[in-house]
């Protein structure tokens, strides 16, 4: 399988150091009998683009790939979509642990910081069953960093618009037998710079200065691991991250007047401790066990004040999730030409109410399990077939006042693919895959305005994808996929006769909606001399909803470009240009649901930065984001940041 990752970067990328990935991390990866893993089919950033394209958070990262889009909601959560998918279908990982949120499924990819990390994966419909349940539109992983040296490690300090702060230190080391890894970072900002021509909408204004008020941040978080390695195959490793989070909501500056549209809110907690052992064992010749077990907890405070004052609010409302489990992969190599890989997963997911921390009765408790089977066949000398087959089950354990339920779901994978040369391939994709209900799906009351629905089904989705990717000429790197997506069983709002609420209806969560994705990617970097090279992607996604024409699918745009060209003027010079583009997006119109459908505004960016190396071991970065100052939005009412600078200060040893 050939690896899916694009070299943003062009020829610099080449000339760049990055760290080592941790490979008991990595989820999808075929080792060899030796030990060693093999190229997969995933998309990846590795820790040396991120650091050259100042990309501190996750959700700064994956915006670079092709059939990814962003867009910040009405909490200041900076969401992902891939493919027409969410993050509650593409669910997020940090070396193959379930970091998702069991209470809604969702994460704020701003929260998560890229310091400590040596890649960023992004998979898509083949995305392998072996990260478990959910994993409808993909997965993204984050892997940490291993060392490779007895003593080495990275400090960066950076400053930027918005009084932004930032400083991180990488520090590890391995002696033979053993190693160990250890990271700190911190990254703060009071604001950031309205862009020219902003208005605030509302009659009474809460942004009328050249800053965006109450957009504070403050992110902090600690990583340590340490492994033992007695042999050349065998491996063992704790790990540890802990993260500690508070910010601000900026208030809605649009022109909806809808209820709830106004809010003045600030979370002074948003906090993660993720704990996780992970091995990998060799038994005889031909068999490979690896195992992962992990502890997961997020505690997450919300204040709602009055006014913009931000004087007096109500009593905190305060969440907390815990999620815990383990899974089992055993790799076989007996059978000439075929790899062979048997899977176990299981997950018990927590969640306990802001008002419940004194009423074990508001307590809710779900426990998730799968078997996978997978097998990758090696047909001939060019021809690979890679199959798989996952069956889950959840169940609903512990239910505050209403009654149970559980589902069960099927899923498969098919890859075909052709060996066009070295490091080049075409296949195709044939996937179903499933996401189960969150606990907010089934049992929200939605402040009295809803009724539970604990019996949801799985949702369901059909992908195909066609694609070539590799080297198609000196010099350059690509990749072409068409892809269609068809979902059943989708959960949606409907309206039901009931007077449980106060009137004659209610809302209930339904499996009734029916969509379908249709796009293309396209990428390509290349070198065009010892000075020059270029980049581009540009995304074409079409989204439509097949059980109701008149809803429109919402946080997507229909066209996506990424554009830039790199040069070289010197050995100690790197000087980028780039343009960021979209346009076809819609949003919901602030406080209407998915009734009215607003059209965003295309608009396009460019972004200028500069490197200048001294030594081997100093960079500096300098950079200017949104250089024409573009008022522009993701969301209705949420303008994003006019024209930012930033310069960054970076020593590896």
């Amino acid at each position: 399988m050939l690896v899916g990752s694009l070299a943003l970067c062009g020829q610099a990328q080449a000339q760049e150091t990055s760290p080592k990935a941790f490979e008991l991390g990595v989820v999808d990866v075929h080792g060899q009998k030796s030990g060693e893993p093999a190229a997969t089919s995933e998309q990846r950033l590795d820790a040396a683009q991120l650091e050259l394209r100042n990309a501190d958070t996750v959700a700064d990262a994956v915006r670079l790939l092709p059939g990814v889009s962003l867009s910040r909601n009405s909490r200041n959560e900076e969401m992902i979509n891939v493919r027409g998918f969410d993050s509650r279908q593409v669910p997020v990982y940090v070396d193959g642990i379930p970091l998702y949120v069991p209470y809604d499924g969702y994460v704020d990819f701003g929260r998560f910081t890229t310091f400590d990390l040596a890649e960023v994966r992004v998979a898509k419909a083949g995305a392998s069953l072996m990260y478990g349940p959910n994993t409808l539109g993909g997965a993204i992983n984050l892997v940490t960093r291993k060392p490779s040296k007895p003593f080495e490690g990275d400090i960066r300090l950076g400053a930027g618009s918005g009084s932004q702060r930032k400083a991180a230190v990488n520090l590890g080391g391995n002696l033979d037998t053993w190693y160990y890894q250890i990271g700190a970072s911190y990254l703060d900002a009071d604001s950031f710079p309205l862009p020219k021509g902003f208005k605030d909408f509302k009659k009474q204004p809460t942004d009328t200065g050249d800053k965006r008020e109450n957009a504070y941040r403050t992110d902090k978080r600690l990583s340590f691991k340490i492994g033992l390695t007695p042999n050349a195959t065998d491996e063992y490793a704790l790990g540890y991250v802990h993260q500690e989070g508070e910010k601000g909501n900026p208030v809605y500056t649009g022109t909806a007047t809808g209820k709830n549209v106004i809010r003045y809110w600030r979370w002074p907690y948003w906090d993660k401790d993720s704990v996780y052992l992970l091995s990998n064992t060799r038994i005889g010749e031909n068999n490979l066990l690896k195992a992962r077990i992990y502890h997961d907890s997020y505690k997450n405070g919300l204040d709602m004040y009055t006014d913009a004052s931000y004087s007096r609010h109500d009593p905190t409302s305060s969440y907390k999730d815990v999620s815990k489990g383990a899974s089992l992969e055993w790799s076989n190599y007996s059978f000439a030409g075929h790899e062979l890989r048997f899977g176990a997963h299981y997950k018990i997911d927590e969640h306990t109410d802001a008002a419940s921390t004194k009423d074990p009765q508001k307590h809710y408790r779900d426990v998730t399990y799968s078997l996978v089977a997978e097998d990758t066949i090696a047909l001939a000398e060019r021809w690979s077939l890679n199959l798989a087959v996952s069956h889950e089950r959840r169940e609903a354990r512990e239910v505050h006042l209403w009654p149970t339920g559980s589902a069960d779901a099927t899923n498969g994978v098919a890859k075909l693919g052709y060996a066009l040369g070295k490091d080049s391939e075409a296949y195709v994709i044939a996937s179903h895959k499933t996401r189960f209900p969150t606990i907010k799906d089934r049992y929200s009351a939605r402040m009295g305005t809803a009724l539970p629905s604990p019996d949801l089904q799985p949702e369901t989705a059909n992908h195909l994808e066609l694609g070539v990717s590799g080297k198609p000429w000196e010099g350059g790197l690509g990749q072409a996929a068409l892809f269609y997506s068809r979902v059943r069983n989708q959960i949606q709002s409907v309206v039901v006769p009931s007077a449980a609420c106060g009137g004659s209806t209610c809302n209930q969560a339904q499996n009734v909606g029916r969509t379908r994705n249709l796009g293309l990617e396209l990428s390509l970097a290349q070198e065009l001399s010892a000075q020059w090279g270029l980049h581009a992607n540009y995304t074409y996604l079409s989204r439509r909803n097949t059980s109701d024409s008149s809803i429109t699918l919402t946080n997507t745009p229909r066209h996506r470009l990424l554009a830039g060209v790199q040069w070289r003027p010197h050995a100690q010079w790197e000087l980028n240009a780039e343009v960021e583009a979209e346009k076809g997006r819609y949003v919901s119109l602030a406080g209407s649901g998915q009734l009215t459908a607003l059209k965003m505004s295309g608009f396009g960016t460019t972004n200028l930065r500069a490197r200048y190396k001294p030594r081997n071991d100093i960079n500096l970065d300098v950079g200017v984001s949104n250089l024409g100052d573009k008022w522009y939005q993701f969301d209705d009412g949420l303008p994003m940041p006019g024209r930012m600078w930033y310069v960054n200060l970076g020593y590896k040893f």
